[in-house]
């Protein structure tokens, strides 16, 4: 009998008991225990199922589940007598930072306290009897009583909950008499909300002490694994675990256990008889790349797809993308070219570390790209290694067809849903209406420049050219189905041209050019509107669509002019 879809299932005996649909991946369980490193760190983009994994993790090692080989008959770690005997036999500890998603310090502690005071409770028979000391079993209930209190600000010993998985490796093999595993899912989801709600420096430093005592100095534990889709920097949370390893998309360890290869998922669509769909399947869906491994695809949107038949940005869908829409948004001019060109199908070369530094940010050029890239949004097509400085050179692109959507669809909501001037001067361009253009265009500037402020006080001249490359990304994404839109950025203060090709034969082209008015040279804005539709034509922007057999008299010229937020718009006659 086929299978069924259990959209969103991360739960591995769930899927095992259930005639869940599900690939396996247990070789997964072989190469980690066979690696032997201690601390495992393995990034890798969301919904790609490092909750499940973990949970099979969870399922095969953990004492909770001995006798439960069942779950794992049929699978490839069931062939090998070694791991049949293995299964069910060791203390585990598993944990997931998954919902820790707070707004301040003190509601992310309380969140790790809780995941903390669950790790305790699922080991409750601890307490029982008299295996632990009074001491030993006050510090046990004071995890739940603090996770279940009405008031949770009364807070709770920093010291005590830091060392408080280290406790509870020292009780469990104490009485299993064999040291602990500890899994750790969605490591980094609270450090980015740290990062987004500015209280990164605080919890920073109370998870460097947590992890120090719970991986570093723990000598009752044997092995851990984390998961999380960003590496954050080592001098961050990572600084005393010199026995970390760290496993992340361009490395070729564990490259196909996270996501489905191309030839897993044309057996379901085979087995579903979607074989002819295989093409528009690739296009959405494929393209991410780890280590050696190509054609990885994503397995909420494969899932998704085999539910529903039908194509969707599911795995757009399942985040706000609001970090790295803001990014993009307020980064300067350069940042937002090469949003241009990614958009445009080009791919970049850009120098990053694929260390994530949240505080930098905003001031490092390659960190947001490192971020893109561990996000899933880029892939790396190839990688550089540069003797003289010991960084690399990656060439990222697009990820697919679903990815390509989502920036768009993330441009697009630069430009609020209210802000309907944005809308009308839209229909003016496209309709040629030079009076409607300069209403609604001022109302745009006005609304769109505090938008595109990064928040350190451009300059009144270099904010035009902030505004005009939002506004360009805008047009390109907004009328990617009538016109080819192209930026050929010439440099200085905003000082650019626009060239908008027509799909349509019917319709006309346009050139646009932005100029700040020079206070100096320029005695009105008229003046510089004037200059703007002179250096079209003294530099012949016409070129290029008249090769592609444009006629002139379908090409329409317009001249952009700014002074503080204030801009003029003229044509020049036909």
């Amino acid at each position: 009998m086929l299978a069924k879809i259990s959209i969103g299932n991360q739960s591995f005996e769930y899927a095992r008991q259930n005639n869940v649909f599900y690939i396996d991946k247990t070789r997964f369980i072989r190469e980690w225990w066979e690696c032997a490193d201690v601390v495992t760190l393995i990034t890798r983009p969301r919904r790609f199922g490092k909750t499940l994994n973990l949970n099979m993790m969870e399922c095969f090692f953990s004492t909770t589940f001995s006798q439960r080989g069942d779950l794992f008959e049929g699978l490839s770690i069931w062939n090998e007598q070694k791991y049949r005997e293995m299964q069910g036999t060791w203390p585990v500890i598993s944990l997931t930072f998954a919902g820790i998603k707070s707004t301040n310090f003190q509601d992310a502690k309380n969140g790790i306290v809780k995941v903390i005071a669950d790790a305790y409770e699922s080991h409750r028979y601890l307490k029982d009897g008299d295996f632990l000391n009074d001491k030993e079993k006050a510090d046990y209930q004071a995890f739940k009583n603090h996770a279940t209190d009405p008031n949770p600000n009364k807070d709770i010993s920093t010291q005590l909950v830091t060392s408080a998985l280290n406790m509870l490796s020292e009780y469990l093999e104490r009485y299993h008499g064999k040291k602990v595993l500890i899994f750790l899912d969605e490591y980094d989801t609270p450090l980015q909300e740290a990062y987004v709600y500015g209280y990164w420096k605080e919890l920073v430093e109370f998870i460097r002490e947590l992890f120090n005592n719970t991986f570093k100095t723990n000598k009752y534990l044997y092995r851990a694994l984390l998961t999380g889709i960003t590496r954050v920097s080592k001098e961050s949370i990572f600084s005393d675990l010199n026995n970390l390893e760290v496993v992340t998309t361009t490395s070729d360890k564990y490259c196909t256990s996270f996501g489905f290869t191309e030839d897993e998922v044309f057996h379901a669509l085979d087995e579903r008889g979607l074989s002819d769909e295989k093409e528009n399947v690739k296009s959405w869906y494929d393209g991410f790349i780890f280590g050696n491994q190509s054609d990885i695809y994503n397995p909420w949107s494969i899932t998704k797809y085999l539910d529903s038949k039908k194509y969707g940005t599911y795995w757009a869908d399942t985040s706000s993308n609001a970090l790295v829409s803001n990014l993009f948004k307020q980064g300067d001019s350069e940042l937002k070219m090469q949003v241009e060109d990614l958009l445009a199908g080009k791919s970049l070369e850009i120098v990053l570390d694929e260390q994530i530094i949240f505080d930098q940010l905003e001031s490092m050029p390659g960190a947001v790209f490192s971020l893109l890239m561990a996000s899933g949004y880029l892939k790396p097509l190839s990688r550089q290694f540069l003797m003289d400085s010991g960084e690399s050179k990656y060439q990222l692109k697009i990820t697919n067809y679903e990815t390509l959507l989502m920036f768009r669809r993330m441009i697009s909501g630069w430009f609020p849903a209210d802000l309907t001037s944005y809308g009308n001067f839209k229909k003016a361009l496209l309709q040629g209406d030079l009076k409607y253009m300069n209403r609604f265009m001022n109302d745009v500037a006005k609304v769109m420049f505090s938008t595109f402020d990064a928040g350190n006080k451009p300059s009144e001249a270099a904010e035009p050219e902030r505004f005009y490359h939002g506004f360009v990304l805008g047009l390109i994404v907004d009328l990617t189905g009538k016109y080819h839109v192209r930026s050929n950025r010439e440099s200085g203060f905003g000082r650019y041209d626009v060239i908008m090709e027509p799909k349509d034969v019917s319709d006309d082209a346009i050139v646009m050019e932005f100029k700040v008015h020079d206070e100096y040279d320029e005695g009105s804005l008229e003046d510089t509107v004037a200059n703007a539709l002179r250096q079209i034509e003294e530099r012949a922007y016409d070129t290029e669509l008249l090769a592609r057999d444009i006629p002139k008299e379908r090409i329409r010229h317009y001249g952009f002019a700014f002074k503080g937020k204030q801009v003029l718009i003229g044509q020049s006659p036909r």
